[in-house]
């Protein structure tokens, strides 16, 4: 049995708003319907496990009447870190199930359905698999002040879903957190298991700001 759990615990500050970023509309439906329904074409029968924060979920029940939104899904309370808001979706599953997990951020709706399947598919024969795309800025390495430039044929750009073999994420996250933990691929890497990486695809932007809106909304008429 293969899951997803979407973490949507953005608070929408640097929207500049009061709606969190995730129930924004772009093209008329909110960011985290779309999301939604990128891991319902991958695989309709994937069970879906949205995290939100407790005060939000009788909004996003109220969005779901007021579109009509149909897609079967779980629900868990978001955490106070990204770490412990997973820890609570995985919670849901049950501890005898096999499979992969995959965790999304609740504002990466433009995944494609490839990325997806080759993430699920690499986790499925190496266990942990993350999707990254070439860093295109000039990087510079700041310390004390100075700094010099870095070959960014060394980095990567690192987005979501990141899939886990589910037992193995389950005895990654029953561990204490650290401050270490940036993603989830660290928390599965603290164990001392190797992460592979997939080709991830430009359009996965993770919708932070007005101006990511404005290149959501110019992604949504063009498809």
């Amino acid at each position: 049995m293969d899951y997803v759990i979407i973490v949507a615990g953005g608070k929408g500050l640097r929207m500049g708003g009061e709606i969190p970023k995730q129930f924004l509309p772009i093209g008329g439906k909110p960011v985290l319907m779309r999301t939604m329904e990128r891991f319902h074409e991958y695989d309709p029968a994937l069970k879906i496990i949205l995290v939100l924060p407790k005060e939000q979920q009788e909004f996003w029940q109220e969005l779901c009447q007021k579109h009509d939104f149909k897609i079967m899904h779980q629900v868990a309370d978001g955490g106070e870190t990204r770490f412990q808001s997973s820890k609570n979706g995985l919670a849901l599953i049950p501890d005898e199930d096999e499979g992969v997990v995959a965790i999304h951020d609740g504002v990466r709706p433009f995944v494609s359905t490839d990325v997806i399947e080759r993430c699920f598919d690499a986790a499925r024969d190496d266990f942990a698999a993350i999707p990254v795309v070439p860093v295109t800025d000039t990087l510079r390495y700041i310390d004390r002040g100075h700094g010099h430039n870095v070959l960014r044929d060394h980095f990567r750009s690192v987005q979501t879903p990141q899939c886990f073999d589910l037992s193995l994420a389950k005895q990654a996250f029953d561990q204490p957190y650290r401050e270490t933990f940036t993603d989830d691929a660290s928390v599965i890497e603290s164990l001392g298991c190797q992460v592979t990486m997939v080709e991830g695809n430009r359009q996965n932007l993770k919708l932070t700001t007005p101006f990511d809106m404005m290149i959501a909304e110019l992604l949504i008429h063009n498809s």
